[in-house]
């Protein structure tokens, strides 16, 4: 055991060092090259989505071996092709997002032919702390709008996924020189140096608590961040939904990589008369979709012991408290103490630590409520969520949603799907994060909106607002400084 702990000790150490090497090389590879050609954009997008499809076998197996179980399927659906459809986006619009957009000159300046526009250049280095759920998605998919607005890229995914940035450490590596895209590895000393570096924009994707820590940390050197954090995310399912649908569709978002997903529902709020019909429709799409449990070659691990042994101890605890757990599953769980099967909770007057904090696992509080409108004020009494999934036909109630609650994203009868929509941005608010990237809004975020003011030479109207002011000016104020 120590010789193992000197090892990584070791190996953080040299991480260490290599993220000031890096970054510095980084820095003077963008002042030498302050806005790369259309070409050498479309050049990086390309070498990554050929290293995705090359290596797409190695890569899943490393997945697979940080999950101690995960199927390949999983992996490609869930991991690869989110990646690679977000790569090919970016390329695909690269042409038109750097082309500059043309603004209207004010009076009397767009008379004379002046001419406003905004150029989007690269912001120079910018960092990605990425998360050990999606350890593909969340530390490539964000490389589209980073490589389309031309920035150099530091990459430092968990350290709870050490196989998977194991791989992209070399693989990444050997298609990309270090002032291009560089990815760091080590453990938790190394992601807060890294959080620390003097980016000119950095990316963390995980928890509300340790998101506040690395705004802080990069807010010694001015270093603008997105957040894209959790929280408890809510299903409001209407008296106008079809609740076999609900059923499936929920099981689906909460079985889907054991819950482990920012985007999962944390809790569900139906009338309470269709609760028992509600949980009979999970257990039966629970039992269609792994035929053999907890046990399903399709089902996955939970991360780590420690996080299964937390999500236990919300089971326990809600029993405590007179709630009662209902399994999805008939078998009990496989002998991996890292495989935890899907339980549903029906709250009754104390939810909790279930209802306090973010569960991300297999596990989901139904709360049964009387009202739409009792639904809403639970939502609006709680933290900002990142994601409100809203079940149900009624338009009245959908406008309500749309316009009433403040949310990172708004989903309506499905869950999750709006991350894969690439056209649309994806981000949270408050307590769930700040700032969005995906689709265009990913290109501006990670690019200066430059303003660009080029001034006609027909006339020099700039001297004809020099003192000492005569009739000329007086008139112009008069004829603009009125209702």
């Amino acid at each position: 055991m120590p010789s193992n702990v000197i090892s990584l000790a070791s190996v953080d150490a040299a991480s260490l060092a290599d993220l000031e090497r890096v970054f510095a090389l980084q820095r003077a590879a963008s002042r030498r090259d302050p806005y790369p050609s259309r070409a050498r954009r479309r050049d990086r997008l390309s070498r990554l989505i050929d290293l995705l499809c090359r290596h797409e076998d190695a890569l899943c197996a490393a997945v697979a071996a940080d999950f101690g179980r995960r199927s390949a399927m999983n992996t490609r659906l869930f991991d690869i092709l989110p990646s690679l459809n977000a790569l090919k986006y970016a390329r695909s619009e690269l042409t038109a997002w750097m082309r500059p957009d043309r603004r209207r000159s004010n009076f009397p300046y767009n008379w004379i032919g002046a001419k406003s526009a905004v150029q989007h250049v690269p912001l120079g280095v910018v960092g990605n702390l990425s998360p050990w759920n999606f350890p593909l998605t969340l530390a490539l998919s964000p490389l589209g709008g980073m490589l389309a607005a031309g920035n150099r890229v530091m990459l430092k995914p968990s350290e709870l996924t050490p196989h998977t940035s194991d791989a992209l450490h070399d693989l990444i590596g050997r298609a990309f020189a270090e002032d291009e895209i560089y990815v760091a590895t080590g453990g938790i000393n190394v992601a807060e140096r890294f959080a620390a570096l003097p980016f000119d924009h950095l990316l963390f994707t995980g928890s509300t608590e340790v998101g506040r820590r690395v705004a802080q940390a990069a807010a010694v050197n001015l270093v603008p961040v997105t957040l894209e954090l959790g929280g408890k995310s809510p299903v409001v399912v209407s008296e106008s939904a079809d609740v076999a649908e609900v059923a499936t569709k929920v099981v689906f978002a909460k079985t889907t990589n054991a819950g482990q997903i920012c985007l999962a529902p944390d809790f569900l709020m139906i009338h309470r008369d269709r609760r028992d019909e509600l949980v009979a429709q999970m257990q039966r799409a629970a039992r269609a979709m792994y035929p053999q449990g907890a046990t399903s070659p399709d089902y996955v691990n939970i991360i780590s012991e420690r996080h299964a042994r937390r999500l236990r101890a919300h089971l326990a605890d809600a029993v405590a408290r007179g709630n009662r757990v209902i399994p999805l599953f008939d078998a009990a769980d496989a002998a991996d103490p890292r495989c935890l099967a899907p339980h549903v909770v029906l709250i009754g007057e104390d939810g909790g630590t279930l209802m306090q904090e973010e569960i991300f696992g297999p596990v989901l509080p139904v709360l049964g409520v009387d009202s739409f409108d009792e639904a809403l004020e639970r939502i609006g009494a709680a933290p900002r969520p990142l994601a409100l999934y809203y079940f149900g036909t009624d338009a009245a109630q959908i406008k309500r949603v749309a316009e009433d609650v403040a949310c990172g994203g708004l989903v309506i009868n499905d869950l999750m799907m709006h991350f894969l929509q690439d056209e649309l941005p994806f981000g949270g608010i408050g307590d769930s994060g700040m700032g969005a990237y995906h689709g265009p809004e990913g290109f501006q975020r990670f690019s200066h909106a430059k303003p660009i003011f080029n001034q006609s030479s027909v006339i020099d109207l700039g001297s004809l607002l020099h003192p000492p002011f005569g009739k000329w000016i007086r008139r112009v104020l008069n004829m603009q400084i009125k209702r």
